[in-house]
């Protein structure tokens, strides 16, 4: 009896295995009809590329698991102004500690340096071009490659007094009936205007205006012009209030 059902049992585990085999004959056959469909239909170029692109994933998975190796941080320049009338200037930055920095100057290298311990780096005696100078900098090390370039700052270097035109009064010596009078003139674009230390308005164009309240006689006035490179001009004008 015994023998009976151990007999029957082999039976039901043939049909099974036999079951599974006839499944996954017929999965391979349906992938290889796909595949020679795909081949027919598409041509073996898009096989070979899908075979390419399964590949590089496979890389890409890889890579992955690598450790990755990061490039140092870009560098700040620190400049405090935007003009001078200065030939020479030194500039400083912040980077990664014990980096090379290499600054340049109108996409120009002037040279490496060594950031400290601290962070800190300066290149001192730098000469300037007349109007724009636009410096950048990079850092590197020799196992994490080179940084991105830093955000560009830019120095103008304009060592020219600002001009003066005056329109009001036009003479350096006048007498004037009337105690309110008009300082008005015109000199460059950004310019700053006093009148003997008071401020007057400068339009987009330069022309500037101040009223002014003249005592009784003579009226000594500085009319000072300053740009933001520093440059000044001064005007002196003799404006004499007759009663």
């Amino acid at each position: 009896m015994s023998e009976f059902f151990k007999s029957k049992q082999r039976s039901r585990l043939n049909r099974k295995e036999d079951e599974e085999i006839t499944k996954k004959t017929v999965v391979l056959g349906a992938i290889t009809v796909l595949i020679f469909a795909i081949v027919i239909i598409f041509g073996l170029p898009l096989l070979i590329k899908l075979s390419v692109l399964l590949g590089n994933a496979k890389s890409l998975s890889k890579n992955d698991n690598q450790e990755k190796v990061m490039p140092p941080l870009p560098p700040r320049l620190i400049v405090s102004f935007e003009a001078t009338n200065s030939a020479t200037l030194s500039l400083s930055g912040v980077a990664e500690a014990n980096v090379e920095v290499e600054l340049l100057k109108n996409e120009v290298s002037l040279g490496k340096q060594r950031v400290d311990d601290k962070g800190s780096f300066v290149f001192d005696n730098i000469n300037l071009d007349k109007g724009e100078n636009t410096f950048s900098a990079l850092a590197s090390t020799e196992k994490e490659g080179q940084s991105e370039l830093s955000k560009p700052v830019v120095v103008l270097y304009n060592n020219e007094p600002p001009s003066l035109n005056m329109i009001n009064p036009s003479e350096d010596v006048v007498t004037v009936d009337n105690a309110d009078f008009d300082i008005a003139g015109k000199s460059d674009k950004g310019v700053s205007v006093t009148v003997n230390g008071k401020l007057a308005m400068v339009d987009d164009d330069g022309m500037f205006k101040l009223k002014v309240q003249l005592s009784a006689g003579k009226n000594d006035l500085e009319i000072v012009i300053k740009n933001n490179a520093g440059n000044i001009t001064r005007k002196s004008v003799e404006i004499t209030y007759d009663i």
